[in-house]
């Protein structure tokens, strides 16, 4: 299977660098053996989307903030969706 890349990119004038960190910290969990990079992208603009190699998966304006469970089943859904994520599908 081919690695993938994952890019946060999230507004810093809004403050959201946090939760940018935290829900990279809980893709690398996660995802540890199919990424080979996971990247942060400041921008502003009230902006915070995830790609996954380069395809948008995540728009905060359209779906709003993204939960950990969410993300995940979205992008194991693009890259494997056979793969169980554990409690996480429950």
């Amino acid at each position: 299977m081919e690695k993938i890349k994952i890019t946060i990119e999230y507004c810093t004038l809004c403050q959201w660098t946090p939760r940018a960190v935290w829900l990279q910290q809980e893709l690398l969990y996660t995802f540890n053996n199919e990424i080979e990079e996971i990247s942060l992208r400041p921008t502003n603009g009230g902006v915070f989307k995830i790609y996954v190699n380069e395809q948008q998966v995540w728009d905060r304006k359209e779906q709003g903030f993204p939960e950990p469970k969410k993300v995940k089943q979205t992008i194991r859904d693009l890259i494997d969706p056979e793969r169980s994520l554990g409690h996480t599908d429950k």
